[in-house]
């Protein structure tokens, strides 16, 4: 909330501005004209202003932003005290700004939406290495550190990484309450699951393919994830089983590419673009992962395996995110169990993450502005989940 005013003219009427028993009237239709500075859209389109109540003396009514914490909400701010002190120059302004993300699946949630959540952002590059969980990892606690309800899945059977990177002992086990569904595990206000927490560290998947595509499914359904504003889902590297059953199976929201600045690399990316774009889903961007280095001691700013994001993004018509440094505390933060957006806020990896999460939640709220407003389905009664009897 946040006020200002000014005194009354002597005789009580407020100052220049409109006749009171037009103020409500014209204050509506101007509000809604004012232009939301990160969607790029009038207020209008977005279905942002309600429960206006006017009078020569307060102003109130919430504003309903998608998103938990916009880039330039200070900016827009401004314009709604201009718009109102335009027509009511001695009123107090009341204004609470209330963050509601949408869901950007459409009319897809009637088919293959995972009970409970509003967007499934899947985290993938086509290549292994090139920090795929640790942009997932942070990209999932920063959205949550924004405000937003969010859950993160460890879609890598083979591999998982997530018991690691967030701190979790072996032997961490989720629980059930009905013994047909899962409880996700919960660090740094993120929900968690993976199949690191049903099985031993030291115990490997021996499981073909067809039987790890099942298993990845029921991590989406057979949890109990609501009420989510994002899924954050790190993918395995490739183009296989998992990513095809999801494409077949999930409503995606949007894909974030992962990438280091080598051609090899980038080969990877172009094939798992063009498998996002066959199956329908869209690419949300492009992040440039372990992009320079700055030495510590001149302060220089070295590109160790080449560069260029913004011009790979061009390349594969995608947007660009962001170019993330190459750091010790990103390595740090994920051998310990604690993301570097929470261990060390300040570094400029967690800075551009958590630029790269404002982004990503952009994006999904400016698809969700075209979509068909529906909101995901409630949880079904579930059958018996064989997943939880490998936990015994």
């Amino acid at each position: 909330m946040f006020g200002f005013g000014k005194d009354k003219k002597k005789d009580g009427s407020a100052g220049t501005g409109t006749p009171p028993e037009k103020l409500q009237e014209a204050l509506a239709a101007d509000l809604a004209k004012v232009m939301d500075p990160d969607m790029k859209r009038e207020l209008q389109s977005l279905g942002g202003i309600r429960d206006l109540k006017a009078t020569p003396e307060e102003v109130s009514f919430t504003l309903e932003l998608h998103l938990h914490n916009p880039p330039h909400l200070q900016q827009l701010q401004d314009e709604l005290k201009k718009v109102i002190a335009s027509h009511a120059p001695d009123a107090k302004a009341n204004i609470t700004m209330a963050g509601n993300v949408r869901a950007a699946g459409g009319g897809a949630w009637n088919k293959v939406g995972v009970p409970g959540v509003k967007n499934v952002i899947l985290v993938g590059s086509g290549k292994g290495g090139v920090g795929k969980s640790t942009v997932a990892s942070n990209l999932a606690v920063a959205l949550a550190k924004d405000g937003a309800a969010v859950g993160l899945l460890d879609a890598d059977i083979y591999g998982p990484s997530l018991p690691t990177m967030f701190g979790l002992n072996n032997g961490t086990r989720p629980t059930s309450k009905d013994g047909k569904t899962m409880e996700p595990l919960d660090r740094y206000g993120v929900k968690l699951i993976s199949i690191g927490f049903l099985t031993d560290a030291n115990t490997p998947m021996v499981w073909r393919g067809p039987m790890v595509a099942s298993a990845c499914m029921q991590l989406f359904k057979d949890v109990n994830w609501a009420p989510l504003d994002y899924l954050v889902v790190d993918l395995p590297p490739g183009t296989g089983d998992i990513q095809l059953s999801l494409s077949q199976q999930i409503a995606v929201a949007g894909a974030v590419l992962v990438t280091t600045p080598q051609d090899v690399a980038l080969a990877d990316v172009v094939r798992a673009k063009s498998m996002f774009d066959k199956v329908g889903i869209p690419t949300l961007g492009l992040v440039e992962n372990m992009s320079f280095f700055v030495c510590d001691g001149c302060n220089k700013r070295h590109e160790i395996f080449d560069s260029g994001g913004q011009r790979n993004a061009d390349r594969l018509s995608v947007p660009f995110l962001g170019a993330l440094p190459l750091e010790t505390p990103v390595r740090q933060g994920g051998d310990e169990g604690t993301p570097v957006v929470v261990r060390n806020p300040s570094s400029a990896a967690a800075v551009g993450l958590r630029e790269v999460a404002q982004q990503v939640a952009l994006r999904i709220a400016l698809l969700a502005v075209d979509a068909p407003r529906e909101e995901p389905p409630p949880p079904k009664e579930p059958g018996k989940n064989p997943l939880l009897r490998v936990m015994n």
